[in-house]
């Protein structure tokens, strides 16, 4: 008999931009590609909720969040590991 795997979440790197919220960070992804047709790069960024279960992030830290079940109305993500403290 097999054991059922589940597949592997999606990990993202941003930096934390608020950390008012119990046991919560905002985490702001920044991404550059080059548009299609006017060949110029863009910077396009998405701020996502994530689950910080120790209150350990501070405002600047460059973090890791993984994917995973939803924990509220907006969080869906929790926080992996701490890449690098801010100054």
């Amino acid at each position: 008999m097999t054991e059922k795997t589940r597949g592997t979440n999606r990990t993202l790197q941003g930096v934390v931009i608020g950390n008012a919220m119990d046991k919560t960070v905002r985490v702001e992804m920044t991404r550059r590609f080059r548009h299609p047709t006017y060949k110029k790069i863009v910077t396009r960024k998405k701020v996502l909720m994530a689950h910080d279960e120790r209150n350990e992030c501070n405002v600047g830290d460059t973090v890791l969040i993984v994917e995973g079940r939803p924990l509220s109305r907006n969080k869906r993500w929790r926080l992996r590991e701490i890449l690098k403290k801010a100054v």
